[in-house]
């Protein structure tokens, strides 16, 4: 009886280690599904997908793992006004964070417990606050479509792109009554995905309607240089986690532009699919996601032989991902 006991308690434990989900994860929002995807990327399997809200476009995890949030932006006929936390382990929407009279939510970040979004429709930036689950603080920019955020490693400086302004603004934390103090500085034609150095020392953003990449200096917070890499419709950029190399998705010709950062040069232009558009560099820096939302599905590139080694279909136009650890 007891040895019986003792084998049945460990095929017990076996099935529930064999249950939990596997470490790290890709989340991948589908927009034209109105869903997240939950992907082994091991072995490429979708392990879940959650319902969120209408056409969602950006995902970002929290720190511990354990929660995803979603900026549901929906269309210009219908704009949405919604975040939604999803549990990843119960693969569940557990908040619908309304929003409204904010519209249109976009770029999101997680800082220190909290999640930044922006609201393209008020020209704002806004916070969530989990432990409270209410908006604890928004700010206006005064810059139209405000896109995309992102914090400076401290979470003291807060960056975002302005679309139709063709300019980026640098927020930092101030004594003053506002609580931020913003720097506007004009980059070029459609700023729209930009990424920080890994050195801190400087901000690249890719011009969507101009086909350029623009170089600003975070010390001295002005427009370094901007130089030409020949896309059509740009649409994010993001740095390898070395540093030495940038990487630009183009919808207009479905290419990923290689450019070497030292040089400021196009080194390659690998052709995968149709509308390239979300970008996603795990931390160990052997392989880039890049969202083909027409493709339904995501490229997978090595990034030493900067080949397209796999592909995983995640649903209808896959475009913001997230890379999940410790779950």
């Amino acid at each position: 009886m007891k040895a019986a006991l003792v084998f049945a308690l460990l095929g017990a434990a076996g099935t529930a280690v064999a249950q939990e989900p596997p470490s790290p994860l890709l989340l991948v929002v589908n927009k034209f599904d109105s869903n997240l995807a939950i992907v082994d990327p091991a072995s490429h399997r979708i392990l879940g997908k959650v319902a969120v809200g209408h056409i969602p476009h950006e995902v970002a995890a929290s720190a511990d793992g354990k929660f995803a949030y979603v900026t549901n932006y929906g269309t210009d006929e219908n704009p949405s006004h919604s975040l939604s936390v999803i549990d990843v382990t119960a693969k569940k929407e557990i908040h619908r964070v309304e929003l409204s009279p904010l519209f249109r939510p976009h770029g999101i970040a997680v800082a220190s417990g909290k999640v930044y979004f922006t609201a393209e429709s008020n020209k704002v930036i806004g916070r969530y606050d989990p432990a409270s689950n209410r908006v604890d603080w928004v700010q206006g920019t005064g810059q139209d479509q405000t896109h995309m955020v992102a914090l400076s490693r401290d979470d003291k400086t807060l960056f975002t792109t302005n679309i139709l302004s063709d300019t980026i603004s640098i927020w930092q934390r101030s004594e003053s009554r506002g609580g931020w103090k913003q720097d506007v500085i004009h980059v070029g034609a459609g700023p729209e995905g930009f990424d920080l150095s890994p050195d801190g020392k400087q901000l690249w953003a890719a011009n969507s309607r101009d086909g350029h990449v623009a170089i600003v200096d975070l010390a001295t917070k002005k427009l370094e240089q901007t130089f030409d890499v020949g896309t059509k419709r740009s649409n994010r950029l993001k740095f390898t986690p070395d540093g030495k190399t940038a990487l630009v998705s183009d919808m207009g010709t479905g290419e990923l532009i290689v450019v070497d950062v030292s040089s400021r040069t196009v080194t390659k232009r690998l052709p995968l699919g149709q509308a390239a558009e979300g970008i996603l560099l795990p931390p160990d820096g052997r392989h880039a996601y890049v969202a083909l939302t027409d493709d339904n599905a995501i490229a997978i590139v090595d990034l030493k032989s900067y080949s397209v080694v796999g592909r995983i279909e995640t649903g209808k136009g896959p475009d913001g991902m997230a890379w999940l650890e410790g779950n």
